[in-house]
């Protein structure tokens, strides 16, 4: 319906999705939140968050297994949150439970995701809640993305998402004035839910970071999300029609950038980065020479890397592209920090079975310069460029001067030649089997997952091998034409 200047506000809902532990920009949104409470009063705002508030890349979120983050969303006083999959599944069952338990201030709400052990959701999770603000009734849903399989490792039991909302639905429409569905699913599920399911009055998008500065109406569902990283904050304004008494929403997004970070928000991220960069400080090992890391081109902390991922799964061959690593290591002293801080993303271990073919492929795109220098975005990756391909268990001979895709001139796998039908076990990283980068590794007839383990989990592991630490200065890709 058309809103005019009749439209009275009952309830002003904030927003925030996918932070992904831009703590500043928490900081930032804290300030905007505290300001609409000053303005309206306690009882009419209520601030939300849609998921992937953390994220494992920065110290603060590392140094404290997310505490950080669950105190930044108490300080600025959200009410309701759910889980994204760099909460779900970044950490561990356990850890994940202790950075809620006896800690939260506001309801954690996902109603497709259940202890594998039980079948029930824990104790510390709800399915759905019921916020009464200034007289109205506002029902929340939470629902987040079912990666079913990688969920399965850390034992979780991840449900149907949609079945979940309308089970909820159906329970809490009699009892609410306004329902609200807080979506970690992306825009595309986003309209999917709003075409298919009835019910729902307001879905609150995370997931696929899309921007929405004016909302989709799909039906009697409008559709709003806040973009990424803290940039924006989704502000709602919740209002009854005199005549149906069904919700109105007047919705914007708001722009954080001139914002000033609050001051007790700042504190805390202070803390924590302090504590954070004394607990990652602890001495991983110690390096007689340095290992150099490289984007463009073969190097030693790259083929250590490859190495560590085909002993960690016990593979044939061991592939990784060597974007995933920011820098390399110094001689001396190794610690914690900086492996986090050289190989930040949340990407784990995968075993592969895939065919030689796929493989050739592969090793053809390493050396072209639209894949090495490719920028990449998403999919758990924290780095900048795709880079080449570091490799283990393989002895690669090619002619750079030869036409792209025909530069190999032979491929061997530990000493045998690579056959093109054969299927071989391929340590790798789960990145690959999303279609990302070198898209032909995503062809593997059979996949593995290894959580909550991350590729800095590994590097640290190869460190501890003397043997490793030689070999992975061994050459394994040999230029004919040089």
């Amino acid at each position: 319906m058309n809103l005019t200047d009749t439209f009275r506000t009952r309830v002003v809902l904030l927003h925030s999705n996918d932070i992904h532990s831009r703590l500043e920009h928490a900081a930032k949104i804290a300030s905007f939140i505290a300001e609409e409470r000053r303005t309206y009063g306690s009882d009419l705002v209520l601030a939300v968050d849609c998921g992937d508030h953390m994220d494992r890349m920065r110290v603060e979120t590392e140094g404290s297994d997310g505490i950080v983050n669950v105190e930044l969303l108490n300080d600025a006083g959200y009410e309701v949150i759910t889980l994204g999959n760099n909460e779900g599944l970044t950490y561990s069952f356990q850890t994940i439970a202790e950075a809620y338990v006896n800690r939260a201030n506001f309801a954690v709400v996902c109603a497709n995701m259940h202890d594998s052990a039980t079948g029930e959701q824990p104790e510390w999770m709800l399915p759905s809640t019921i916020i009464d603000k200034n007289g109205l009734r506002i029902g929340i849903i939470g629902v987040t993305a079912a990666f079913s399989e990688f969920y399965s490792l850390l034992g979780w039991q991840v449900t149907d998402p949609f079945e979940a909302v309308q089970a909820q639905a159906a329970q809490l429409r009699d009892y609410v004035d306004v329902l609200v569905v807080m979506s970690h699913l992306g825009l595309s599920s986003d309209r999917l839910m709003a075409e298919k399911l009835e019910g729902i009055d307001l879905i609150l998008g995370a997931h696929t970071h899309h921007l929405l500065e004016e909302p989709i109406v799909i039906g009697s569902t409008t559709i709003c999300a806040a973009g990424k990283f803290g940039e924006y904050i989704g502000r709602v304004e919740i209002g009854i029609d005199p005549i149906s008494a069904s919700p109105v929403f007047r919705a914007v997004c708001v722009h954080t950038a001139a914002m000033a970070e609050h001051p007790g928000a700042a504190a805390i991220i202070g803390s924590y980065h302090e504590a954070g960069q004394r607990r990652l400080s602890r001495i991983i090992a110690r390096l007689a020479a340095p290992l150099p890391a490289r984007a463009e081109r073969e190097s030693p902390l790259g083929n250590l890397l490859a190495a560590g991922l085909r002993r960690w799964t016990d593979a044939e061959i061991g592939i990784v592209n060597t974007g995933q690593l920011l820098g390399g290591l110094a001689q001396g002293d190794v610690t914690a920090g900086e492996l986090h801080a050289l190989c930040p993303s949340p990407i784990n271990p995968c075993l592969m079975t895939i065919t030689g073919n796929d493989i050739k492929t592969a090793l053809e795109q390493a050396l072209l310069p639209e894949f090495i220098h490719k920028p990449i975005k998403g999919y758990g990756f924290r780095g900048e460029v795709l880079g080449t391909l570091a490799v283990d268990g393989l002895s690669v001979t090619y002619d750079a001067t030869r036409p792209p895709m025909s530069r190999l001139i032979a491929v061997y796998v530990n000493g045998d030649p690579l056959e093109d039908e054969r299927l071989y076990t391929l340590g790798t990283i789960d990145m690959f089997s999303f279609k990302a980068g070198y898209e032909s590794l995503a062809n593997a007839v059979q996949l593995k997952f290894y959580l909550p383990e991350f590729i800095r989990d590994v590097i640290a592991a190869q460190l501890q091998s003397a043997s490793a630490l030689i070999e992975c200065r061994q050459l394994r890709w040999h230029n004919e034409s040089i």
